[in-house]
């Protein structure tokens, strides 16, 4: 009944001869309540020596930051200054251990339950790094372009307007002296982007090319066997629209077998129904080759299978330490340490994760299954004053680091 009133509400209005008001949604936040490493479920069952590269390349980052810097939005994560401690101490540790690992955390770091309102599930998928077949000039084999950054994209920092919102970027083109939308995916295909962008490699599999602008980052084996490492550079600016949705909307698939396999068997299968398809995606992902450590994710440091984790930077503060508490696709406990080092456009809202399973068939069969429930807990700073009071102490009751945390 709620629901049929709400409906036929905007014609009563517009009989009345009243404006109609709609109440602007109230957004979600991160709440974070106190806790215990007793609360993490499977805390001494974890190989946390594993996640200590990961967690070093964060403590890089935090640490070349400003001391008064906020870290995350709000300051959540306290501020940079706040992490230099904690961070020396996980730099110091070597030789290192689970066991070592471990106690180093329970000094220096407190876990803190993450929730959005009363809730404290959410969503967790997964991604890998893409594998494609490609060369460095298109011939009949090779004919499908991976592009770098076009010369007429703009980014506009909408922060210093002081606009409402959240103070995203822009992404455009000058049209005019205007700043128009940039192409969409179905102009690109169709060759709109004229000699505005480069080719960095040509693909052999279209499908793979899809993939690859899905995942993010990809390694391009070439006819000679060498490997480029090519990663997300920029987007055209326009939303996300999942190629598992579309089939799913127009019957093609159905929820339940909508994977990432199905949906690559699909367009694989059905390639002159796939075009159009694919193109009702407006967004579109230019790239960058890259050298040395990769992938490498949002934060700016290179992804560790299993251990780096895709978040909201919007709620979760890139380089946060987190203890997730899932399952995998084959239903099997998911408890372990992560790092908060990446992003994704389907990733949004506080409770969601994407979960890094690494490059190479193995990944793909895990990430492209991966939907699972569940939730997890944010490591933060101790005060200097609580590290004395945890020496260690699984159960230490020490107080928060900073009173924007927990906060609504």
């Amino acid at each position: 009944m709620m629901r049929r009133l709400l409906l036929a509400a905007p014609a009563v209005l517009a009989l009345a001869g009243c404006p109609e008001r709609t109440p602007a949604p109230v957004p979600e936040r991160l709440t974070l309540a106190p806790a215990t490493y007793a609360d993490l479920p499977g805390w001494a069952d974890d190989r946390p020596a594993e996640a200590w590269p990961a967690l070093l390349r964060s403590c890089a980052v935090m640490t070349a930051r400003s001391a008064d810097q906020p870290v995350g939005r709000d300051g959540i994560g306290g501020t940079a200054g706040d992490w230099r401690a904690a961070c020396a101490a996980v730099k110091a540790l070597s030789p290192v251990s689970d066991a070592t690992a471990r106690r180093t955390l329970e000094t220096w770091f407190r876990p803190w339950r993450a929730s959005r309102g009363e809730s404290a599930d959410g969503l967790f998928t997964g991604y890998y790094e893409a594998d494609l077949r490609g060369s460095k000039q298109p011939d009949a084999h090779y004919r499908h372009p991976i592009y770098g950054r076009p010369a007429d994209l703009v980014t506009v920092d909408l922060k210093p307007f002081e606009l409402d919102g959240r103070g995203e970027t822009l992404v455009g083109r000058l049209v005019g002296g205007k700043v128009v939308p940039y192409l969409r995916r179905a102009e690109i295909e169709r060759g709109g982007l004229g000699t505005q962008a480069p080719v960095l490699l040509w693909a052999e599999d279209p499908v793979d090319v899809l993939l690859l602008h899905i995942q993010g980052s990809g390694r391009v084996t070439l006819p000679d066997g060498s490997v480029k490492r090519i990663g997300f550079a920029i987007s055209n600016g326009h939303r996300f629209v999942g190629i598992g949705k579309t089939l799913i909307d127009r019957g093609k698939l159905t929820r339940d077998n909508a994977s990432m396999q199905a949906v690559v068997a699909w367009l694989r299968a059905n390639p002159a129904e796939a075009a159009p398809l694919v193109e009702e995606n407006p967004r579109y992902i230019f790239f960058r080759l890259l050298e040395g450590e990769g992938p490498l994710g949002a934060q700016g440091v290179a992804l560790t299978a299993g251990r780096s984790m895709a978040v909201d930077p919007e709620h979760v503060p890139l380089g946060v330490p987190l203890w997730l508490d899932s399952q995998d696709p084959d239903g099997k406990p998911l408890r372990r340490l992560m790092l908060a080092q990446d992003t994704g456009s389907a990733i949004k809202g506080p409770i969601r994760g994407d979960f890094f399973w690494g490059a190479g068939a193995a990944a793909f069969d895990k990430a492209g299954r991966m939907k699972s429930r569940g939730g997890y807990w944010l490591l933060l700073p101790r005060r200097q004053g609580d590290v004395a009071l945890a020496g260690g102490s699984v159960h230490a009751q020490a107080t928060g680091l900073t009173p924007a945390q927990g906060q609504p």
